[in-house]
């Protein structure tokens, strides 16, 4: 066998604190389920919601950016669909 020792309370350590921020984030998650639970409750759509969440996330160039790509990928399909009904015509 070789002579390398492990520092087994030091890993029992770093698990711990892995296993403790495992279970904070789960009471965290439930939650974020209580909210949005709750904001359903009242009418509101959680999509949007977690929509506006996901934007505010974002700086204003890379919303900037997402905003122009869906309408030029929208257009694009209104076009694509208008040019087999006017052929056919």
């Amino acid at each position: 066998m070789s002579d390398i020792s492990i520092p087994g309370g030091r890993i029992r350590s770093f698990i711990e604190r892995i296993e403790t921020l495992d279970s904070e984030l789960q009471e965290l998650n439930e939650q974020k389920k209580e909210v949005f639970s709750e904001a359903k409750g009242e009418g509101f759509d959680v999509k949007i919601l977690k929509e506006i969440i996901k934007l505010r996330k974002q700086d204003q160039d890379e919303r900037d950016e997402h905003e122009t790509l869906l309408d030029m990928y929208l257009r694009a399909m209104e076009t694509a669909e208008k040019e087999p009904q006017a052929k056919a015509a």
